[in-house]
C-alpha cells in the first residue's frame, strides 16, 4: 500500500518534470523572437528586399485588382513606380472586382493613365469588372475580357436604411444638435428629405458626370451612347465588345502578346508587383510561428490533437 509521503514524492516529481517543459517551451519561444527580430531588423536595415523585376531585364509588369476597390497609398506607390521603371516594357491590369469607392477608382484609372504615358498598358477583365473596376479598366490602352466576364455597371450610388419604424416600434428615437439642416444627414430614425435627397442626388450626378465623360474619351464614343449605356447595366464580355466598352475578348496572354508587339520584344515574363510579394523575413517569421504553435499545441497539458471528423469556420471571399 502507498503512503502519503510516496504520493507527495510522486507529485514533487510531477511538477519537477511539468516546470521543466514549461521552462524549455519558453526558451524556444523567447530564442524564436529573437530570431525572427533579428531576421526581421537585418531586412530593413539593409535598406528592404528588391522590387519583384529589379535584376531580370526587360519584362512585363503584372498589377492585380481583387475584390472591393478603396484607395491604396501603397498600390499608388507601385503605380508611380512602374510609370518610370525601365525594365518594365509594359503592364497588364488584372481585375476581378465588383468596383468600390469612386475616390478608389479615381486614383486608379489615373494611375494607370500615368503608366500609358510610357509604355503600353492592357486591362484583362477576368470574372467581373464593374463599377469602379471598368472605371480602371479604361486607363489601359486596350481592353480585354473573356466572352463571359461581368462588364459595365457605368454608374454611381449612395445608400441609405430608413430605421425608422422598427425604431419606432421598439421605442427608439435619435435627437440632435446641428449647425445646419444638412450636417449629419440623412438620420437612420427618419426617411430621407427632400432637401437631403437633393443634396445627395448633386453628389452622385456629379461623380457620374465625370465618370461619363472619362468613358466617352476613352473608349472613344458619342457622349449620348455612353448615357444610354450608362443606367447601371451590366454585360457579357461579347457585348460589352459590340457596344465598344472593351477592344477584344482575350486574357493575360493575349494582352502579353500584343505588348510584346509594341515592345517588339518577345517571350518576356509577366512579374508580379502588386499585390507585393511577401519578404523573406517575413516567410521565415511565419514559418517560426507555425512551429512555434505545434509546440504549444501538442506540448499543452490535457490537449490532444484531433483526429476524424473537425468543425471548421472557412470565409468565403
Amino acid at each position: 500500500m502507498t503512503t502519503p509521503s510516496e504520493f507527495e514524492q510522486i507529485d514533487q516529481m510531477m511538477s519537477k518534470r511539468a516546470l521543466k517543459r514549461s521552462r524549455r517551451n519558453w526558451r524556444f519561444v523567447a530564442f524564436a523572437a529573437l530570431v525572427i527580430a533579428v531576421v526581421a531588423i537585418l531586412g530593413r536595415s539593409l535598406g528592404g528586399f528588391s522590387t519583384p523585376g529589379a535584376n531580370e531585364g526587360p519584362h512585363i509588369a503584372r498589377i492585380v485588382i481583387d475584390g472591393v476597390i478603396a484607395s491604396d497609398p501603397l498600390r499608388r506607390q507601385v503605380l508611380n513606380d512602374l510609370a518610370n521603371d525601365d525594365n518594365v516594357t509594359g503592364v497588364v491590369i488584372q481585375i476581378n472586382s465588383p468596383g468600390g469607392t469612386t475616390a478608389g477608382g479615381e486614383e486608379l484609372y489615373e494611375g494607370v493613365r500615368a503608366i500609358a504615358e510610357n509604355k503600353p498598358v492592357a486591362a484583362v477583365i477576368n470574372e467581373l469588372g464593374a463599377s469602379a473596376a471598368y472605371m480602371t479598366a479604361i486607363g489601359a490602352d486596350k481592353v480585354y475580357a473573356r466572352r463571359l466576364s461581368i462588364v459595365g455597371s457605368i454608374g454611381v450610388l449612395i445608400q441609405h436604411m430608413d430605421a425608422s419604424k422598427l425604431l419606432d416600434t421598439i421605442g427608439i428615437d435619435y435627437d440632435k444638435v446641428a449647425t445646419g439642416p444638412l450636417k449629419a444627414e440623412p438620420d437612420i430614425d427618419e426617411p430621407m428629405s427632400p432637401l437631403v435627397r437633393q443634396s445627395y442626388q448633386q453628389l452622385v450626378d456629379d461623380s457620374f458626370e465625370w465618370f461619363v465623360d472619362i468613358v466617352a474619351e476613352r473608349r472613344g464614343l458619342d457622349r449620348a451612347e455612353v448615357l444610354r449605356l450608362s443606367d447601371g447595366r451590366i454585360m457579357t464580355g461579347r457585348m460589352a465588345l459590340k457596344a465598344q466598352l472593351i477592344d477584344e475578348i482575350g486574357d493575360e496572354l493575349t494582352a502579353k502578346a500584343w505588348m510584346e508587339g509594341e515592345a517588339e520584344a518577345a517571350d518576356q515574363q509577366v512579374l508580379t508587383y502588386y499585390p507585393l510579394p511577401e519578404e523573406p523575413w517575413q516567410n521565415i517569421g511565419n514559418w517560426v510561428g507555425t512551429q512555434i504553435g505545434s509546440v504549444f499545441v501538442n506540448r499543452l497539458n490535457n490537449t490532444q490533437v484531433l483526429d476524424g471528423l473537425v468543425s471548421v469556420w472557412q470565409p468565403i471571399e
